[in-house]
């Protein structure tokens, strides 16, 4: 576990300093230096601690060479003509983002033999899907940083090329050429998530609706302003995006429906992972939803060959496997610091939190522990990146926590009856959904009624990252003291979380 810790936080620290900090080869070869001056004392002196620090410098420059190969300059053939009126065609690659004002597309453009990825900022008609081949023309920009509400740098170009997008095209027209074809994957992903949240739109009422389908499937349009920041200010924005509990709740579904037909274990498992393959798909494969996919993956491997599923071990893989991939999802994907954080308190501050606990429900006393561990692991991160600092966060999770699993089957539910009645039987998809409503209404009273108490919530100054770091050096020291095997293995459960 040590070598695996030593060379996850050297690959990370790598690729993080490189991001942050420098754009040269030089600071790669200082650390290639002082690891081999590091793996010098194990022959003098052979120590397990000599060969782990050697271990993390040679990680830490491997993670620098993979930051900086993943820093690739704009296309020429594009670049050129920033700040020009350009037409292009394209095939659209994701879910549109519909605002109240317009809809931002992002649209795999070719010109010649180049193709890069833009991001469309176009009026919110036509109405255009993910695989659609269309023609698009715009004021070509490239996305540059700027000052956020605390005073920061938002790197916005660097968020966006996490996902490939280099460059926007401001006042976008979009023309459809040709819908999607029908063998395109993606497409069908697309087709079947907004049949469903059509299905749950026909079931319930707004801002109900939109709720259901964020805690199904994530996305918060439709809710509105008000309501979006009462969850914010009550701590509950996270039920309403696509994050790991989700994920993980749809893999026990699919595992206990195998189990009821007494099929073998295996086949359980093999159904729950095409089940989470197929989740994410739909949901849309963010950076959460994919580290959660791979932590209940490997989860599901380990129930169906009867190994031991340690939760800490599988989420350090996940994490260099990620940042293998994509080095850009440690300093500007603000979402997957958080889900690793959370899950990481899930992992190893919750057995510890429960020592402490003088609760005779051992659901309660679950539900405290894991809500209070994941509230305490992100709060330095939530406070460095938003300021946001909410004094009913911990209560109101507590009293959301233990509904969410039905809120989402509920939800589920009423989204297959509105798909299947809402065309010739609508009111029989409405009674069905009625309890869906029910769930629906609760999480809104709470997440309204919290954000309304006095001094609910405020912004803080802006949070410097030295003390970010100081946080959770301590959390982890403390952590490291008080950890022990058995309580990783009891929480296993929720490290998928």
């Amino acid at each position: 576990m040590n070598a695996l810790i030593a060379i996850v936080a050297g690959f990370a620290s790598g690729v993080f300093v490189r991001s942050l900090f420098f754009d040269s080869w030089w600071p790669v070869l200082f650390i290639v230096l002082l690891a081999a001056l590091v793996g010098a004392f194990v022959f003098l002196k052979p120590r397990r601690a000599y060969s782990l620090g050697a271990a993390f410098f040679l990680l830490v420059s491997f993670g620098m060479v993979r930051a900086e190969l993943a820093d690739t300059p704009l296309p020429e053939m594009f670049a050129q003509d920033v700040r020009q009126r350009v037409s292009y065609e394209g095939v659209i690659v994701a879910d549109p983002d519909v605002r109240d004002a317009n809809q931002r597309v992002q649209i795999r453009v070719l010109s010649g033999e180049n193709s890069t990825t833009m991001l469309a900022v176009a009026p919110r008609y036509p109405t255009v899907a993910v695989g659609d081949k269309v023609f698009v023309s715009g004021t070509l920009a490239v996305p540059e940083p700027f000052d956020d509400d605390n005073g920061r740098i938002f790197r916005y170009d660097k968020y966006l090329e996490r996902d490939g997008v280099r460059f926007i095209l401001n006042f976008a027209y979009i023309r459809i050429e040709s819908p999607a074809p029908w063998y395109s994957i993606s497409a069908t992903f697309a087709r079947v998530k907004h049949a469903f949240i059509n299905g749950i739109r026909a079931a319930l009422p707004e801002p109900h609706a939109s709720l259901a389908g964020g805690i199904v499937i994530g996305g918060k349009s439709g809710l509105g302003t008000e309501l979006k920041e009462n969850f914010i200010r009550s701590g509950l924005v996270h039920i309403i995006v696509l994050s790991g509990y989700n994920v993980m709740v749809v893999a026990e579904w699919i595992i206990a429906a195998f189990a009821l037909t007494k099929l073998p274990r295996r086949w359980g498992a093999v159904a729950g992972a095409l089940a989470l393959l197929i989740f994410v798909g739909i949901a849309g494969a963010t950076a959460t939803s994919i580290r959660a996919a791979v932590m209940a993956l490997i989860a599901l491997y380990a129930r169906a060959t009867g190994r031991t599923y340690a939760a800490g071990r599988a989420l350090l893989v996940v994490i260099f496997l990620m940042l293998l991939w994509n080095p850009l999802y440690l300093a500007f994907d603000p979402g997957f610091g958080l889900s690793v954080a959370a899950t990481a308190g899930l992992i190893w501050l919750a057995p510890i939190i429960e020592m402490f606990l003088s609760l005779k429900s051992a659901f309660w006393k679950n539900a405290v522990a894991t809500t209070l561990a994941a509230q305490i692991a992100v709060f330095p991160l939530l406070l460095y990146n938003t300021g946001n600092f909410s004094l009913v966060a911990i209560p109101a999770n507590l009293f959301v926590t233990a509904f969410m699993p039905l809120a989402m089957g509920l939800s589920a539910l009423a989204g297959f009856a509105g798909m299947l009645f809402s065309s010739f039987a609508p009111l029989l998809g409405i009674i069905i959904a009625f309890p869906a409503y029910l769930t629906n209404a609760y999480l809104i009273f709470i997440a309204r009624e919290s954000a309304a108490l006095p001094f609910a919530a405020f912004t803080l100054p802006p949070f410097p990252f030295w003390l970010t770091l100081v946080a959770y050096a301590g959390l982890i020291y403390f952590a490291s003291k008080r950890f022990s095997t058995t309580d990783q293995l009891r929480f296993a459960k929720n490290a998928s979380m």
